[in-house]
């Protein structure tokens, strides 16, 4: 959805002076230690040096401990917090972090050879990992390494802080080694709806990651852990790491286990047969910030933007941007689901956005994306996704992994889309040809009638955007396209400062409603018969609305609930 433009960023890649090179993890030799020190900043700033009035605090949010750098860019400084370590000539050492935010960067200097440096674009609000290699000269003994933020950025934040190598014979952190891969992984305790997974502790581990089917579900201190949400007579693949302050070390191998037979859960609660949308933001870029609890209760589907691309090739993750929202946890805003499916609505994951960098164009990327949507789902409560990828989509694997979904989560899925205009002007577009694919289990189309230039209609016209003609003769070509009318809304701003143009009154979307469904108060072009089945009408978001008083909702609401 809308989001400010940066530049055009290469995902899963770091820049170092020689160039591009894929992101991996370094892979440390048994000898090696973390000749880093307070590298997870649990002892605040101590052996860091951080840049005069950066506001570089060792506070949360954090991924592992209590406490993680976090750091705010302003004017011409870039926030940057350094240390110098002790290290061995004509060696290789690995820089990793975990980071958050929009380009961090980490790096190191006076290397005696190349000096290195990698960053991430980010992605709003999760946390990844970031890391590069140096390889020292044949007199060097000690490096600096540093990381930072760019400027005019927003605060950045980093945890795990680890350079990995032969030691130098400096000081180095506690436990300095990666923890090795755990061993005997067993699946134990069988329910119908959640497994018990078991193994064999690691030394020097401060905790374990565990993966189901390819995505990380949950973090523990030590083993058994169990898995809940799960579905009944199913088989789940899982794997687990150990992790501490040098980073995460290798995954076990894998093991499987099946639930037993049982009840496939309640079925989420049906959408109206006229429905508002409205986009929840999960950050904040100066809309008012909310709870779920807080969204007005005009809206009858909610899209949480956005789920988290990792590094499994079409999988994503959900990273509940607490902080930035004033400590909203995680308990509350599953709370705060649940509380709003009662009340009858769905809550769904919004998967892309204007910096969402998922991408399914095969088999097993398709894959990973029903498992791991599912897999949240399960975890949160969601009552399905929405489709907004604006980076493209490949209509054959985006079909495979949404029936996948489908034949997981049953008939009670929610799947919205959310396409640019250019992307619905004809059937044979990939957005189109997608909606037409699952069209029996696709809920609704909110196509953005904004941030578009002038776009032909139905009758082969040309339509600028902000005007009654501008949402009726495009909705037109979906509703004599192929789709349902139920399958069609109209995606608004909720005020001007949700987008960059397009913005209408909702006198205007309320007349477009009334031409779409009625026949009355059209502009010039008028469709040649009605859509009463019109689902309704979506809006970016429900944190602007609620900026200008929730005036959108108040105006919009009660004309869609009351369509025929």
């Amino acid at each position: 959805m809308n989001r400010i433009r940066a530049l055009a960023l290469l995902g899963a890649a770091t820049l170092t002076a020689g160039g591009l090179t894929a992101v991996t993890a370094g892979t440390a030799q048994a000898a090696d230690v973390n000749v880093a020190r307070n590298g997870g900043f649990e002892s605040g700033l101590a052996h860091w040096n951080c840049s005069p009035g950066s506001g570089a605090a060792a506070s949360g949010p954090a991924h592992t401990g209590a406490a993680a750098l976090r750091a705010a860019p302003s004017g011409l400084d870039n926030a940057r917090c350094s240390q110098t370590v002790t290290v061995k000539p004509n060696s290789t050492y690995t820089i990793a972090a975990q980071v958050q935010g929009s380009y961090v960067y980490l790096g190191a200097s006076g290397t005696g050879t190349q000096d290195v440096s990698a960053w991430t674009p980010g992605s709003g609000g999760g946390w990844q990992r970031l890391s590069t290699t140096f390889t020292t000269g044949p007199s060097t003994t000690q490096v600096t390494v540093y990381t930072h933020g760019w400027y005019g950025q927003a605060a950045y934040a980093v945890d795990e802080f680890s350079v990995v190598g032969p030691d130098g014979g400096g000081p180095t952190d506690p436990g300095p080694s990666l923890p090795g891969a755990p061993a005997g992984a067993a699946v134990s305790g069988q329910g119908a709806n959640s497994l018990t997974l078991s193994w064999d502790a690691v030394g020097g581990a401060a905790g374990y990651h565990v993966y189901q089917d390819g995505v990380r579900v949950r973090t523990v201190s030590g083993p058994p852990a169990q898995i809940t949400g799960l579905a009944a007579s199913t088989s789940y693949s899982f794997r687990v790491s150990a992790y501490n302050a040098a980073g995460e070390g290798p995954q076990s191998a894998p093991v499987t286990g099946t639930t037993t037979g049982g009840d496939p859960g309640t079925p989420g609660p049906p959408v109206p047969r006229h429905a508002l949308t409205g986009y929840w933001q999960n950050f904040d870029n100066g809309a008012t910030v909310q709870r779920l609890s807080d969204v007005s209760p005009q809206y009858d589907i909610i899209a949480v933007s956005f789920a988290d691309a990792t590094a499994t090739p079409g999988a994503i993750a959900f990273n509940l941007d607490s902080a930035g929202l004033g400590g909203y946890t995680v308990d509350r805003f599953k709370a705060d689901i649940a509380a709003k499916k009662a009340a009858g609505k769905s809550v769904i994951l919004s998967i892309g956005g204007e910096k969402g960098t998922i991408t399914v164009n095969d088999a097993a990327s398709a894959s990973n994306l029903a498992n791991s949507a599912y897999a949240l789902m399960q975890e949160y409560g969601f009552n399905g996704i929405d489709i907004d990828l604006e980076n493209g989509l490949n209509p054959t694997y985006m079909t495979q992994a949404m029936r996948a979904l489908s034949a997981k989560a049953g008939p009670s899925l929610v799947i919205t889309m959310a396409p640019q205009t250019i992307d619905m002007q004809s059937t044979s577009g990939a957005y189109f040809r997608t909606a037409l694919n699952i069209k029996d289990i696709l809920t609704v189309v909110n196509m953005q009638y904004y941030n578009s230039g002038s776009m032909n209609g139905c009758d082969g016209k040309v339509y600028s955007q902000g005007s009654v003609d501008f949402l009726t003769a495009l909705a037109c070509i979906q509703l004599e396209g192929g789709l349902d009318p139920s399958q069609v809304g109209i995606g608004v701003p909720a005020s001007p400062s949700g987008a960059g143009s397009g913005y209408v009154s909702p006198t205007v979307v309320n007349n477009a409603l009334d031409c779409l469904t009625r026949g009355t108060n059209c502009g010039s072009f008028k469709p040649s018969k009605t859509y009463p089945g019109l689902r309704g009408a979506m809006t970016w978001s429900t944190n602007w609305d609620a900026k200008a008083g929730n005036a959108w909702s108040n105006a919009v609401g009660p004309k869609v609930h009351g369509l025929p």
